[in-house]
Parts: C-alpha cells; structure tokens; sequence
C-alpha cells in the first residue's frame, strides 16, 4: 500500500475526508482561476495590441466582463468559507471530546525529538520538574511523586488505539516545532511556554511517519517520529509491556532461631543422687 506519492498521503482519520474534500475544491478552484485568467491574459495582450489605424481608449467601463468574473470568485470564496471551512474548523478545532474516554498524552518538542508521555492505568500525569532533566529523563519525571510511578515515557513513538478519540497535549522545551502527522491530517506548532492541545482518531491500523513541519535548527532534518495505529488490544498490550516495573524489595536474609535448651535426661529408678 503506497503511503506517499505524489498526491495526497492516504487518509485514516475518521474525519479527513471533510480535510480532502475542501482541499480538492480550493485546489479546483485554483486551476479554474489559472486556466480563465491566464485566457483572458492571451485575448487582451491578443485584443489590444498595438496596431496601425487603431488608438488605445482611457475609458473605464467599457469592458464589464472582468467586473462581474471578479464578483463571481469573490462570491464563491465567500461559500467556501462560510459553508466549508468555518464547518470544518469548528468540528476539528473547536469541540473537543470527553477526556474520560479518549486517551490522553503529552507531547513534548525538543531538538530533535518528540518527548511522549502516557499517564499510565491510574490514568494521571506525574510531576515534572525542569531541574530532573536529563539524557535518561528528558521529561523530567518526578518518580518519588505516586502519580509518576506507573507513567510511560517514550521517544520518537507514538502508539494510538483505532476507533478512539486521542487528545494530544502539545509542548517544546527549547524552540517553536510543528507537529504533524499528515496521514491523520493534523498539524500544530508546538510553542516553548505554551500548552496546545489537538485531537484526532485514527480509523485504520498502520506504521507512519510523525514530522516537524517547522526548521527548528540544523538538526531538524533528524526529527523523525513513528506514529503507529494498531488495535484497542494491541495497544493495550503494548502498555503494559512499556510500564515501569516495581521497585525490587530486598530480600532479608532469615535469621536463625534459637536453640531450643536441652531437655536433661530422666535419671533412671534407683539410681544414686550426688
């Protein structure tokens, strides 16, 4: 299955195709607007061009054609905003589904890496505390706090349950960087100070690509995430293989009971006391 080309990478969200279908018509649109002004460019250049007998008129108003094209496409825009993409926008943008049943995660930038971060089955983020970052911690999880110690922390993957709305939760810890994952047709900067926030839900199973869409430094070329869509089940396989195991309790050496005393033996009948 071809997953880019030259055309639009394929579609597995459960609402692309309103995405398609209005990029489709913007792109028509466009072409329309090239083929009839680019015609109408060749008849004027054709129509008034400089010929002997004939005098350039300085008159406005004697061409009204150009006038009622230009009220059509101003007309036509207006439709595609209005019953298009405001529609769109609020749908993806502007209601956000219930967190009780969508799976939540973090997201946060870095160069050059996506941070992912799962709450774990208690279903809360742990702290974070800038000052426990490191190589080994780059989100700065707090292990001592009892949110923290069941959360999964990941690089450069992000699994996602088919059928389930996921609310992403978007940050950076250095410079601004655009998440996107063009075959769930979202993208959002992600701004050092800011928290966003997108959702999505992915309706086909499937290994992609996660992209930064914007330079962020002479690294950027190396920030290449994985977005895999797999099954409710697979995913929740995968979530308890990626938690953190316990604490190991020592084990305490038993220690050794004492001796019972001894027992004196029974001093036979009839024998002499000392």
């Amino acid at each position: 299955m071809q997953k880019y080309g030259w055309g639009l990478p394929i579609d597995i969200s459960a609402n692309g195709w309103q995405i398609d279908q209005l990029i489709i018509i913007i792109h028509v649109f466009m072409a329309i607007l090239f083929v009839g002004w680019f015609c109408f460019f060749a008849y004027t250049l054709i129509r008034f061009r400089q010929r002997s007998g004939h005098k350039a008129s300085h008159h406005v108003g004697h061409f009204k054609l150009p006038a009622y094209l230009e009220v059509g496409v101003a007309l036509f825009e207006v439709v595609l905003l209005l019953g298009f993409s405001f529609p769109i926008w609020s749908q993806q943008k502007v209601v956000k589904p219930d967190e009780k049943d969508a799976v939540r995660v973090r997201v946060v930038a870095q160069q050059f890496a996506w941070n992912v971060h799962y709450p774990g089955v208690d279903g809360k983020f742990g702290k974070t505390d800038p000052a426990l970052m490191s190589s080994s911690n780059p989100l700065g999880l707090d292990r001592t706090d009892p949110s923290a110690l069941d959360d999964i922390s990941i690089t450069n993957q992000l699994h996602v349950p088919t059928g389930r709305n996921v609310i992403v939760y978007l940050s950076s810890k250095d410079v601004i960087h655009s998440f996107t994952i063009p075959v769930m047709r979202v993208k959002q900067d992600a701004i050092p100070g800011h928290a966003g926030e997108l959702w999505f839900q992915a309706k086909d199973a499937g290994d992609f690509e996660i992209a930064c869409a914007q330079l962020c430094g002479l690294g950027h070329y190396r920030m290449r995430g994985f977005f895999i869509s797999e099954s409710p089940e697979k995913f929740e396989a995968w979530l308890k293989a990626q938690a953190p195991k316990p604490p190991a309790v020592p084990k305490v050496a038993a220690q050794a009971a004492p001796a019972a005393p001894a027992t004196p033996a029974p001093v036979p009948s009839g024998a002499a006391h000392v």
